[in-house]
């Protein structure tokens, strides 16, 4: 890709070490299918995060039901079809909680972080 240079991303050894690194006022948005609410019927703040999983695995069972109340759904078509891989619905899910925002993230000059944890 030609705009690597551009984007400021880090790695995190382990979930444990990435959670223990965020402010406790961070909210964890789990965007992942059969979760209880929409992304649209959220609020999302700044300082918030956006988790997704793999495309192939989704995210751990374990972590959802723990983290249920900030568990979100994009909803699709046709259930038994998932339609939209992970690249858009990561496009989608940020550009909701970044239009609810105001786009003030972009606004001020900041850069929107890019996190990986394997």
């Amino acid at each position: 890709m030609d705009y690597w240079q551009h984007v400021t991303w880090h790695r995190w050894p382990d979930w444990a070490i990435f959670r223990a690194g965020i402010p406790e006022s961070s909210r964890l948005w789990f965007v992942e299918s059969g979760g209880p609410q929409l992304y649209t019927d959220v609020r999302y703040d700044r300082g918030d995060y956006l988790v997704f999983g793999r495309e192939t695995a989704g995210l751990p069972t374990a972590l959802l039901e723990a983290g249920r109340e900030t568990w979100v759904r994009i909803p699709m078509v046709n259930r038994a079809a998932r339609s939209l891989n992970l690249a858009n619905c990561a496009a989608i899910v940020l550009y909701e909680a970044l239009r609810q925002i105001g786009f003030e993230v972009l606004q001020d000059g900041n850069d929107c972080q890019a996190i990986h944890t394997p």
